[in-house]
């Protein structure tokens, strides 16, 4: 059997013309094309290429007013309305600290940029799409009624590039195995236990050369316990119920998008889990949930809890704590509702 033919700009206009109703990733995957190539077939119709770099977006972006940042990998979409401000750029990484806008990005995972625009009816969606080289995306910034259109447009002109090609070549981008270790269970315990902070977790894992899934398991359930993978749904209507902030995580391999604040409004849909709330929309999909964890690290404050759903790969698909404040102890309602959450049927009690 033959491997089928990558399709041209022309052959990916035409599906996507025949398929109307269908989910932009799920037309990528049907022709086996990245989703920057689906986007960069719209190239000088509905779609110009701009500059890929983090930094030059950030340098502009505060222009465009009040705006939905849209973040999301393979299993959960986070999107947050707000501004983008208070932004520090650098060239290893960049934060954004605004008060409903709230990102880590790291810039030299960004390759691809796109200006895009959509007719909706009548309505006319715009909108800046970012790319990392294998043609994932990494991040997305959609105007909204109260956007500064003029500003757009005036960002577009000043980002766009001289190559307007239909054309996209994806390059790879090598994931080196990292759970390959010879690390001990009390070497990885000792280096747990001296934990002072959440933000110094990577770097042990870095420094032991042990995956994050990999010494979540192998730790001990006095750091790590195994719950139910209905217990992110769980979770999610009891803080509902208590009125109690919490703080979501979605990351992919150029963004971190976070969101800080009590959530109102849980539905669920098919395989979908989403929260509906005025500024903070997620989508989760549950049936791509392998395993969930609690995880409890020390810090200055005392330990630190968050739930955590990783893929069937052992990627990390979202992420969450109670909110809380540095110098501030983790909140009792928060502990009270990690702890109440069923456990994994094959772990014991």
């Amino acid at each position: 059997m033959t491997e089928q033919k990558r399709p041209a700009p022309a052959e990916i206009r035409a599906f996507r013309a025949d398929n109307p109703k269908m989910r932009e990733r799920d037309i990528a995957a049907r022709l086996k094309i990245s989703e920057a190539a689906l986007v960069a077939a719209e190239t000088d119709i509905s779609v110009t290429r701009i500059d890929g770099s983090a930094t030059k977006l950030l340098e502009r972006v505060e222009r465009l007013g009040e705006v939905m940042a849209l973040s999301r990998n393979e299993s959960a979409v986070h999107e947050k309305i707000g501004v983008f401000e208070n932004i520090k750029a650098g060239m290893q990484s960049a934060i954004v600290l605004g008060e409903n806008i709230d990102l880590r990005i790291f810039p030299s995972r960004w390759e691809h940029g796109f200006a895009v625009s959509k007719k909706d009816g009548d309505q006319e969606r715009l909108s800046l799409q970012y790319f990392d080289k294998a043609g994932n995306a990494v991040h997305k910034v959609h105007l909204r009624p109260n956007s500064n259109v003029e500003a757009y447009h005036a960002i577009v002109a000043e980002l766009k590039l001289e190559e307007q090609s239909q054309e996209f070549v994806e390059a790879e981008i090598s994931n080196a195995a990292d759970d390959a270790t010879d690390v001990s269970r009390d070497e990885l315990r000792d280096n747990w236990s001296k934990l002072t902070d959440t933000h110094e977790f990577f770097g042990m894992l870095k420094r032991l050369k042990i995956g994050r899934q990999a010494a979540i398991r192998s730790v001990g359930d006095d750091y790590a316990w195994k719950l139910d993978n209905a217990a992110t749904a769980e979770m999610m209507h009891a803080s509902v119920k208590s009125g109690l902030p919490i703080m979501c995580f979605v990351a992919n391999n150029g963004i971190v998008q976070i969101h800080s604040g009590p959530i109102f409004n849980v539905q669920a849909m098919g395989p979908w889990i989403n929260i509906m709330d005025p500024t903070f929309h997620l989508h989760l999909r549950q049936d791509h949930i392998a395993e969930t964890w609690a995880v409890r690290k020390p810090t200055k404050d005392g330990h630190v809890t968050s739930l955590e759903a990783y893929n069937a790969d052992g990627e990390m698909i979202i992420q969450f704590f109670g909110k809380r404040q540095d110098g501030v102890g983790e909140r009792t309602e928060w502990r009270e509702i990690i702890e109440s959450l069923p456990r994994a049927a094959n772990v014991a009690a």
